[in-house]
């Protein structure tokens, strides 16, 4: 990969991880994470990495926010049989 592509990346990542904290809709932050672990997925194959860059895509982006959206929706539903 082109060692040009750090500066950017890295600079999408402290976005993303600011964007993740600014949102005020927990959907919307959970997919700033996600965004954030492919970033740093591409961060890790950018400097030679790519076991560590397939491991982070695999269980950080893809499996984490996939049980963050569940537990989401799970405890939104159960907020709302507490309520009746």
């Amino acid at each position: 990969m082109n060692p040009g592509l750090h500066t950017p990346v890295l600079i999408m990542l402290v976005f993303s991880a600011f964007l993740a904290l600014w949102f005020r809709n927990l959907i919307h932050s959970i997919i700033s994470l996600g965004i954030f672990s492919l970033l740093l997925a591409l961060e890790f194959y950018i400097l030679r990495a790519p076991d560590v860059a397939i491991a982070e895509a695999a269980i950080g982006a893809g499996l984490s926010t996939t049980i963050f959206i569940i537990t989401l929706r799970a405890c939104k539903g159960r907020g709302k049989e507490e309520k009746l």
